[in-house]
């Protein structure tokens, strides 16, 4: 017997006039960095806030970060959060050596 896969849908074409047969199972998505398309920091409750005279510059946050929301300039300098992505799970405070991201309460 024949096997038939299903099309993957890339998440840029899931709009809300997809149909639900033309989605993939269980909504995976099999293709990398696909927040950037949605702002999911919506829900968040907590907020991490950046002590800018306590950032070493050491960028161990960074990679920690589950939804790339530490952006970094070109000449290698930490910025300020992108709250459109960040969801306040607070493992940027917690890797940080220097104390210097604080969680606090959102709103």
């Amino acid at each position: 017997m024949a096997r038939e896969f299903k099309q993957i849908t890339k998440a840029s074409e899931i709009t809300e006039n997809i149909s639900w047969q033309e989605i993939t199972t269980g909504t995976e998505i099999y293709e990398p960095a696909t927040s950037l398309l949605v702002q999911t920091g919506d829900w968040r409750v907590n907020k991490p806030v950046m002590v800018w005279d306590k950032c070493k510059q050491c960028l161990l946050c960074y990679p920690y970060c589950p939804d790339s929301s530490i952006p970094v300039s070109k000449d290698g300098k930490r910025l300020d959060f992108d709250y459109d992505h960040c969801k306040g799970c607070g493992i940027c405070a917690e890797v940080c050596p220097f104390d210097a991201i604080e969680m606090k309460k959102e709103g």
